[in-house]
């Protein structure tokens, strides 16, 4: 069978298929193709299934201290399959509403694995082996990104797991080595120790989360050791042993060696681009390390033929990954539109949250003059004493010849949610005093921002 589309998209994740909906929006025939499952690792094993555990291991961690606002508990206790089925419920619920959404849109939707048999053909194969031709004016891969293996850890499925695998356990491990301190290594150590599991984390470089703020990054690990974590940096894992029921891995710092057992060890050392699709090579696309090269505009050096999200390197999120889809589909249906980059917000689910968007102190110091900074705590925050949940501060960086924000850092209470209003602010130029002259409501979590502006302007309010 061969048919023709205006626009082919190839991988159905938040780049995918958020392309293919804009391309028909803008009047394209449009087909997706997905291998798997339509959303992606971000739907089915990445952000959506992380973050129902994390909101579990929150809700865990608060019932266990509800004494402290008056409400007593007893026999609070996990039911790990239980909260298996509330995650895939949730992953069930929004998967069905990504294919509603496609269907509305009049996107085809194909499922098979997609080869590029020419610069405007793709060729789909099922898992039958059926196959079928699309002539494509334009093709956007949008193939995603699978976790990075190290030499000597290469995953097993059983002993030796990636974070795929740490989300779908049978039970809670008693014990848990997590080798490397990013993103993806803290949410599940965090998530893990809630649970109860005795979690040893292991970082190679000189610091956890290097392009955070040292302030927040500080206060992430002191709540990490709280919760029982033990973190050691400047570590690696020299070798490893296993038997039936445990891992034993030998770690070095400097001239101290020691050996950790425990139950499991994750291998969070992130994500490589994943291309999966036959004739790059043989069109001439160009890659490097991995990931295919485009333009300002997305598209490769083979005219007609875009490529977004982790399959490009760059930012690995899925809100970029979602930008550039729609970015893409625009340049396909005759935009010129370039990707903008400025303002890329980014979010820790740990308890408690990491919102974070722009430089920190440290860059800002090297970059301006001179800065301007202001920490406010959510102790001294209204709305979060009477919370109960008073950790963390937000942290605004501007740069005092300007008065633009340059940076924003906020760890505690919603910092997800709270941190788009810092994106909105360096997206627009908007100025410390521009903020002080905006009402904030109270009492909110929120207006500890206007407070953070308040003090980098040195006129505090609430926080002396």
């Amino acid at each position: 069978m061969e048919t023709n589309k205006d626009v082919v998209v190839i991988g159905g994740g938040p780049g995918g298929y958020v392309a293919a909906i804009r391309a028909a929006q803008l009047g394209a025939s449009t087909a997706l193709i997905e291998k798997e499952e339509l959303g992606g690792t971000c739907l089915n094993v990445g952000c959506i299934p992380t973050k129902a555990f994390a909101k579990i291991a929150e809700l865990y961690g608060k019932m266990k201290k509800s004494n402290e606002m008056g409400i007593n508990v007893e026999g609070i206790s996990l039911d790990f399959q239980a909260m298996q089925a509330h995650k895939q419920k949730v992953v069930k619920t929004l998967k069905g509403g990504i294919a509603y959404l496609l269907e509305e849109s009049n996107v085809q939707v194909i499922q098979g694995k997609a080869d590029l048999t020419g610069p405007q053909k793709v060729t789909v194969t099922s898992k039958d082996g059926q196959t079928q031709i699309i002539n494509a004016s334009h093709i956007i891969i949008a193939t995603g990104a699978k976790p990075m293996e190290l030499p000597g850890l290469e995953f097993d499925g059983d002993k030796i797991l990636n974070s795929t695998d740490m989300l779908q356990l049978e039970e809670i491990p008693e014990s848990l080595i997590v080798v490397g301190g990013g993103i993806i290594g803290i949410e599940l150590a965090c998530i893990y120790a809630q649970f109860g599991t005795k979690v040893t984390m292991v970082e190679i470089m000189p610091e956890l989360l290097p392009f955070c703020d040292a302030k927040v990054t500080s206060l992430l690990k002191s709540e990490l050791t709280a919760k029982g974590v033990s973190i050691s940096i400047k570590t690696k894992v020299i070798k490893h042993e296993r038997d039936e029921k445990t891992i034993t891995a030998t770690l070095q710092k400097g001239e101290k060696v020691w050996e950790v057992k425990a139950d499991k060890m994750l291998v969070a050392a992130g994500r490589k681009p994943f291309i999966g699709v036959g004739g790059i090579e043989s069109l001439g696309i160009e890659t490097n390390n991995g990931a295919i090269v485009v333009n300002e505009y997305l598209e490769t050096n083979v005219s007609g033929i875009y490529a977004i999200g982790d399959v490009i390197g760059g930012y690995q999120l899925a809100h970029v990954a979602s930008h550039e889809g729609t970015t893409a589909a625009e340049n396909c249906m005759g935009h010129k539109k370039k990707m903008d980059y400025r303002v890329v917000p980014n979010c820790i689910y740990t308890v408690p949250e990491v919102g974070m968007v722009g430089i920190n102190e440290k860059q800002a110091k090297e970059q301006y003059s001179e800065v301007q900074v202001g920490s406010f705590p959510f102790s001294a925050c209204g709305k979060a004493v009477a919370s109960g949940d008073t950790k963390g501060f937000v942290k605004i960086i501007a740069d005092k010849e300007s008065g633009k924000i340059v940076g924003t850092f906020i760890i505690g209470g919603t910092a997800t949610d709270m941190i788009h209003e810092a994106a909105l602010a360096m997206q627009k130029g908007v100025t410390i005093e521009e903020i002080i002259e905006t009402i904030h409501a109270h009492p909110t979590l929120s207006e500890s921002f206007h407070e953070a502006a308040m003090i980098a302007a040195k006129r505090p309010l609430h926080f002396m």
